[in-house]
């Protein structure tokens, strides 16, 4: 991966503000991956989230914990449209080398420490992404690579 892909993170804008719903998106590769999870974030705080407020409101000034819970639903919910709906993979970044290199693949220092967990409930993927959601929107965190790691094993190598 480029730099521009490893420094790749989401990333809200302010909370509070009117702009709170909306992921900061620099330019290149990472930025398709970004809008097509920021539809789903819209998504999800229009149409599936609970509050009394109405219309676009609903997009307006949200907290941080409101902003951590809108990237779990939106991550969940495209991995597990990625899935086929039977299934999530979640890919994290872990301590532990979790793959030995060898014949010709090349160490990169991040595919050798992915750890999967897989759900066969999306309330149970959501969940989980909400719990680890700094693995995700942290800064250095890697979450963009995370995450397209994810959609590749929720989708299977083979589909």
């Amino acid at each position: 991966f480029s730099c521009e892909w490893a420094k790749a993170y989401f990333r809200f804008r302010e909370p509070y503000s009117d702009l709170a719903y909306a992921l900061e998106a620099e330019k290149g590769g990472t930025r398709a991956i970004l809008m097509a999870v920021q539809a789903h974030i819209i998504k999800y705080l229009l149409f599936v989230r609970n509050t009394e407020y109405t219309h676009l409101e609903r997009l307006c000034r949200i907290s941080r914990q409101e902003q951590g819970e809108a990237l779990a639903a939106a991550l969940a919910d495209a991995l597990w449209a990625a899935g086929g709906g039977g299934r999530a993979i979640i890919c994290l970044f872990a301590a532990a080398v979790h793959v030995t290199p060898s014949g010709d693949y090349k160490a990169d220092n991040f595919t050798e420490r992915i750890q999967l967990f897989e759900f066969s409930e999306k309330a149970a993927a959501q969940e989980f992404i909400f719990d680890h959601i700094n693995c995700f929107r942290g800064e250095g965190s890697h979450g963009v690579i995370l995450f397209l790691y994810s959609l590749l094993f929720s989708r299977t190598l083979e589909r």
